[in-house]
């Protein structure tokens, strides 16, 4: 069956870093667009970034430009997030996404909190 695992939340200072990794099974992960949402406590999922299946064009929302760096390895079926400079609203529940028309799956969700 379709699987997302997500891994790499925890808690981090502000300013400090962290890798999210999502690992991919049971679809043919090289021709899906992965993306990365978060939700944070009483707000909308929203759309963080976007890696195209092939070429790996990427896409960011601005409050993470230049921060936060998405990447794929189709040879490992993985899809990456790393994170810099985190910012406490930054906090969320961080969700990995898969998407080829018209199928689209998710990961659990990783718990991402930034706090001193």
């Amino acid at each position: 069956q379709v699987q997302l695992v997500e891994s790499g939340g925890g808690l981090v200072q502000p300013g400090g870093s962290l890798r999210l990794s999502c690992a991919g099974s049971g679809f043919t992960f090289s021709v899906y667009a992965m993306r990365w949402y978060r939700q944070a406590p009483g707000k909308e999922r929203e759309l963080v970034a976007a890696i195209l299946a092939a070429g790996g064009r990427t896409n960011y929302a601005d409050s993470v430009k230049g921060r936060f760096i998405i990447s794929r390895d189709n040879a490992k079926n993985m899809v990456y997030l790393q994170m810099n400079s985190l910012k406490p609203e930054d906090t969320a529940v961080y969700y990995c996404n898969a998407w080829r028309w018209p199928n689209e799956y998710w990961g659990q969700g990783t718990q991402v909190t930034v706090s001193s």
